[in-house]
């Protein structure tokens, strides 16, 4: 089997090429052609000193109807670990063979993580922002948030980029970002991010709100990528009523968060992220406050390591190692 460390994927992995694949990947979920399990996660480290358990597990498997691979892919989000120096989620990922079961690759699935759903940002903002450059808000400055700004400025006409975090990582996140727009800044609070920005991307582990929905303008995308349970929540009921459509990755998942339990959106209110890929929904006046809530999909996992495996076997990217 094929084993891809994070540095091997990071190297075959690019925003432009991804963005298609993970768009391909939506309109077959969209389209029912995907197997994609019940995805369990249980909290980790309970009955340690802990007093609460510090993270999370998840496994997370999908198969892509007519594929060559199917993927398992085991996750854990700790939000801690940014005051450790590590990442808040990390990820591990094999892909099989789906006529034998035959194990094709292993690989280091963070980076792949970030970049998937990153994508879903860029997707949402090329095909949902109003027309014209790009003024991004950004809530949360780790890897989703940096991946995000990528993807966007892949996908669009990026004009400026302004982001926050209560941490010096906002600082570290506009160093390291000053390339993808004319004009890349840390701020000091999640309202001056937020103000004046036509798309606004959320990527934090919160528990509560992220910003006041009173500080959005009219025609504002709203991207929130991080709330996957019922107890995370990123968004206020401001937002969440006064967007005129909300469009969801899985559905019925997100209407389970915090993001939308408060308010009380059922599963019915929140539009297929997949209908916007497939043209049959969409952006209808550009004075519209649209909202796009992601709780992540395994079926983005699978497409996107199974093109990130064929770029690596093409290219000798990669070691050949027998279990």
């Amino acid at each position: 089997m094929l084993v891809l460390s994070q540095s091997d994927v990071a190297e075959v992995c690019s925003f432009d090429a991804m963005l298609e694949v993970v768009a391909d990947a939506f309109r077959a979920q969209g389209r029912g052609a995907v197997e994609r399990p019940e995805r369990p996660h249980f909290p980790v480290g309970k009955g340690r000193d802990d007093e609460e358990p510090p993270g999370t597990g998840l496994a997370m498997p999908a198969y892509i109807h007519g594929n060559d691979y199917y993927a398992t892919k085991l996750a854990s989000v700790f939000p801690g670990n940014e005051a450790r120096g590590l990442p808040t989620v990390q990820a591990q990922l094999q892909l099989s063979d789906a006529e034998t079961g035959t194990p094709a690759a292993y690989m280091a699935a963070t980076h792949l993580t970030a970049v998937r759903t990153g994508c879903i940002a860029g997707l949402a903002a090329r095909e949902l922002a109003v027309e014209g450059p790009v003024r991004l808000g950004v809530v949360g400055a780790g890897a989703v948030a940096r991946a995000s700004t990528r993807a966007i400025a892949a996908a669009t006409d990026l004009e400026s980029v302004s982001v926050y975090s209560p941490s010096a990582s906002k600082d570290a996140f506009a160093a390291d970002l000053s390339g993808v727009a004319d004009e890349v800044r840390a701020v000091d609070s999640a309202e001056a991010a937020v103000e004046s920005a036509t798309v606004v991307v959320t990527a934090t582990t919160s528990e509560t709100p992220v910003f006041d929905g009173e500080a959005l303008e009219a025609g504002t995308l709203v991207v929130a990528l991080g709330a996957y349970t019922p107890d995370m929540q990123e968004i206020d009921a401001t937002t969440v009523r006064n967007a005129v459509r909300i469009f969801g990755d899985v559905p019925e998942e997100v209407a389970e968060t915090g993001d939308m339990r408060d308010v009380g959106v059922d599963a019915s209110a929140i539009v297929p992220f997949a209908s916007v890929l497939s043209g049959e929904a969409g952006r209808e006046s550009p004075s519209e406050i649209l909202l796009v809530d992601s709780v992540g999909s395994a079926v983005l996992d699978a497409a996107a390591a199974e093109h990130v495996y064929e770029e690596a076997a093409a290219t000798g990217v990669g070691r050949e190692i027998e279990l």
